[in-house]
């Protein structure tokens, strides 16, 4: 563990240093695209943070390479190979799309193209574990194909989803959390070497999106572009290919006992089946949605719009960081949720925590403009957005109330003052007042 640790604090701290000159270079470059009718900032961004992110991909992987375990992943495996020169492809392209906005199907081949060299280099799906029926051993053409279908729907997925601040990287972090705690249980509990690989891709895939977060949370200073998602999407894929596809399920050694005891001791070896679409079930739903979508509509399938999950949140009346911290909830739960169940699927108590939490999503996503107010001990700690504001509120009651008076008292004849009069300062909404203190910028000279 100390050794995956050490992996994902230098790629977080490798991704993190290089972000800032990576925009610097972005600004230089001219990698500030002009505001889209689609887009929710209001600012141009320089793009081309999958640049930090693909360094600190490579940065990991030598880290891992010189490390006294973790180097037999190297010695006795060729996917973290395949996983270099997949993204090193596919980051390629992203950095060609982020400078000269190329052509979607031109994208689309070449993700085609990255996901064929892992295939080649040996990172493909051999068999499939299914319940009732077992193992299903796959010819290499359908190895191939369900191995470039996997790569391409996760990279697109992710890519869709990458429209607002931090939400991607805070995502897909999200889903490398979950996968590795369940690759490192199959790796360390049932002492399963083919299981090592995908623990390394979801440590190094969460140090990516951690270093890179700081600088993309709401207001972001720098966008991972397509080069930054498609690879982030790529690596996640890696990771749910080598463990569902290049596993045994046989060596778990699950097949003993009655028939009851076999099938709950065996949700482990279906579970590979699961999680990868659990931990992108949210951006493969927008994926499908954005498809039936355009397709109603009569446009292309890879036509850009603003009909994806966070601009409906955003619609209806959720704020930025709302709306993020919303999709990063419903993530978190399918997630771990699927990942607890693995663990334990006899357990009714984690039926009922997913629908708890599922109740208090739904009631957080059907109250947009509810703002939660904390005690008065605690306000010290929240931002002031949360405080409680009754004294002020209070005291601006009182001012409005006394200019209010003094109009009243006011000479009929003197429309000046009378004008004057009704400019009060301190109450919210008016010119005059100043973010010092309640006082009006003209001076009263009556």
């Amino acid at each position: 563990m100390r050794e995956y640790l050490l992996t994902l604090c230098v790629t977080a701290a490798v991704t993190y240093l290089l972000t800032g000159p990576v925009r610097k270079f972005a600004i230089v470059a001219g990698a500030m695209p002009e505001i889209r009718a689609r887009d929710v900032h209001r600012e141009p961004t320089p793009r081309l943070g999958g640049i930090a992110m693909f360094f600190g991909l490579c940065a990991g992987l030598l880290v891992a390479d010189h490390l006294t375990n973790l180097n037999e992943v190297f010695t006795k495996s060729n996917e973290p190979r395949a996983l270099l020169s997949g993204a090193a492809l596919i980051w390629l392209i992203g950095v060609l799309d982020d400078k000269f906005e190329i052509d979607a199907l031109i994208k689309l081949g070449g993700q085609m193209i990255a996901a064929g060299v892992m295939v080649m280099q040996g990172l493909t799906i051999l068999w499939l574990p299914v319940p009732g029926v077992g193992n299903v051993a796959l010819t290499q053409w359908q190895g191939t194909l369900l191995t470039v279908a996997l790569v391409v729907i996760t990279i697109n997925a992710v890519n869709f989803v990458d429209g607002l601040d931090g939400l991607a990287a805070g995502m897909v972090c999200i889903a490398a959390g979950a996968f590795f705690l369940y690759a490192y249980r199959i790796w360390y509990s049932y002492g399963i070497e083919a299981a090592a690989p995908a623990t390394l891709f979801a440590a190094i895939l969460m140090g990516m999106c951690l270093g890179f977060l700081p600088h993309n949370m709401h207001p972001a200073r720098i966008f991972m572009g397509d080069s930054g998602s498609m690879l982030i999407g790529l690596v996640l894929a890696a990771g749910a290919i080598s463990i569902t596809g290049q596993m045994d399920p046989d060596a778990l050694g699950l097949y003993v006992g009655s028939e009851r005891a076999a099938v709950h001791a065996t949700v482990p070896v279906y579970i590979p089946l699961l999680l990868p679409l659990t931990i992108i079930a949210v951006p493969a739903a927008d994926l499908v949605l954005a498809i039936v979508r355009r397709t109603w509509r009569g446009q292309s399938p890879f036509a850009a719009d603003r009909g994806h999950l966070h601009h409906r949140l955003l619609e209806i009346g959720h704020s930025h960081s709302r709306a993020v911290l919303i999709m990063y909830f419903w993530s978190a739960l399918i997630a771990f949720g699927a990942l607890a169940y693995s663990v334990n699927s006899a357990s009714m108590w984690i039926v009922l925590g997913v629908v708890f939490l599922s109740t208090v999503g739904l009631v957080l996503l059907l109250l947009p403009r509810f703002t939660p107010r904390v005690p008065v001990w605690a306000q010290a700690f929240v931002p002031p957005r949360y405080r409680r504001r009754r004294r002020k509120a209070a005291a601006e009651a009182a001012m409005a109330q006394a200019s209010v008076a003094q109009a009243a008292e006011a000479p009929c004849g003197a429309e000046e003052t009378e004008g004057r009069a009704r400019i009060t300062a301190g109450v919210s909404g008016v010119n005059g007042a100043t973010a010092i203190g309640a006082r009006s910028r003209f001076v009263d000279r009556h």
